[in-house]
């Protein structure tokens, strides 16, 4: 493991509240206008969609946490493709799982009541018309958003649990493929290559 730093803890948190508040105003302007004037079963999908986003990013950040990188090294011995940047994820599960849980998940969870209410207001039309619908249909569209969100998630996080592994290998595929398709590398894996040989020659001198 690597060791733990105040001072890249505080960088990384402020780095990414940056991210988070970039993201969500892109992604709120982005859902409002898309939101703007559709019928209401489009809407529904569109919403239905941001949840599924959330509960699939929460589920593997979940998993590069529960994940160990022994079966990686394993699977890397015989060139399995995307073996190694599996344990680039597992070795920076911190920041991984901070993105996809803390950014993506629960900006996903922001967005997708936002997005609930402008569709809520295509539904049911102006609200000064029957303000007893309009609340009706509130309670109960903010009640199945929220049913499918924590539910959602409740089951994804026992699937991330119980297939960690799978999960990340199939993550780490995709980041082969940036790699060497694209030439995008999100983690290196430079900094906790040389901290583990350190602490490797450390021990044998001792």
């Amino acid at each position: 493991m690597k060791k733990f730093s105040y001072r890249s803890s505080i960088r990384w948190s402020v780095v990414i509240s940056i991210v988070t508040f970039i993201f969500a105003c892109i992604f709120s302007i982005t859902a409002t206008a898309i939101l703007e004037g559709v019928s209401w079963a489009l809407g529904m999908l569109t919403v239905l969609i941001i949840i599924l986003i959330g509960i699939f990013f929460d589920m593997i950040g979940l998993a590069s946490a529960a994940a160990t990188e022994t079966p990686f090294h394993a699977m890397a011995s015989v060139k399995i493709k995307g073996a190694k940047q599996g344990i680039r994820i597992v070795r920076n599960a911190d920041r991984f799982s901070s993105f996809c849980n803390d950014v993506i998940g629960d900006m996903s969870g922001v967005i997708s009541g936002v997005a609930s209410a402008l569709v809520v207001i295509n539904l049911v039309g102006n609200a000064d018309q029957d303000p007893v619908l309009h609340t009706i249909v509130t309670v109960i569209f903010a009640g199945v958003v929220s049913a499918l969100t924590v539910g959602g998630k409740a089951m994804g996080k026992s699937i991330a649990i119980h297939f960690s592994t799978q999960l990340i290998l199939y993550v780490g595929k995709i980041f082969y493929f940036l790699e060497h398709r694209l030439g995008i590398i999100i983690f290196n894996g430079k900094k906790n290559k040389s901290n583990h040989g350190k602490r490797g020659k450390k021990r044998g001198t001792r």
